[in-house]
């Protein structure tokens, strides 16, 4: 891609992030796409209590619909944010999604090493939510989203109710691609540009990164919920 071709970047000024039930499912299937790592997935992986790719791809899509309840407003509950990149005409595209939710509501994650080494933790504390996956639609990638949809994760989960936020990103040396899906995590530079702190490396290239609300945690930002 030439100089000329590279799009520039966009800022949360841009985007309009709301909760998944606040989203219609149509925006939702135009982010993850019909093809390539989202558009397989469906960010089943942590959420799944069995191995996410023995399921349909008709299944996980299906479950994140349910997990969602989009196109319900009204919903009760819902997990996940949806970002609008909104034009000067105030039409709003759906660009991104973020999964957000209490730590506990994530089955493999609690199975898994990568949040626990090094740390004695109550796997089931209600009050600890997690970051789990993005998904940026074709198209909008590499301009900075994820860095607008990390950082909304920290209101949301606060107004919700969250004593602490994790995240496990990856560490990604310079110049080296990392491929089939492993980014979905996102990278620890997003994180550390939304004010999260390392808390834990489990591997060279995965750390556990987390924000401590405490008295702070009733503090109500912009984002609707």
């Amino acid at each position: 891609m030439t100089a000329s071709a590279v799009k520039p970047p966009i800022t949360a000024e841009q985007l309009t992030i709301v909760p998944a039930n606040e989203a219609s499912w149509r925006d939702l299937q135009a982010i993850f796409g019909p093809s390539d790592y989202p558009g397989l997935c469906y960010c089943q992986r942590y959420v799944s209590t069995e191995w996410h790719w023995s399921l349909s791809t008709e299944e996980r899509r299906d479950r994140l619909r349910r997990q969602t309840r989009c196109d319900d407003p009204d919903a009760e509950s819902t997990t996940g944010l949806v970002a609008y990149l909104t034009d000067e005409r105030h039409d709003r595209e759906p660009v991104g999604w973020v999964a957000v939710a209490p730590r506990f509501s994530y089955p493999r994650l609690l199975r898994g090493r990568t949040p626990w080494t090094g740390r004695n933790e109550d796997k089931h504390d209600q009050g600890v939510w997690s970051v789990t996956c993005f998904a940026v639609r074709k198209g909008y990638r590499g301009r900075g989203i994820t860095y607008s949809l990390a950082a909304a994760t920290i209101d949301y989960a606060r107004d919700s109710g969250a004593r602490a936020l994790e995240a496990y990103p990856m560490i990604v040396p310079p110049g080296k691609e990392i491929t089939w899906g492993d980014m979905h995590v996102g990278k620890r530079e997003v994180f550390d540009d939304a004010g999260f702190t390392e808390v834990g490396r489990p591997s060279h290239r995965r750390v556990v990164m987390r924000v401590e609300f405490g008295a702070d945690r009733h503090h109500h930002g912009s984002l609707r919920i």
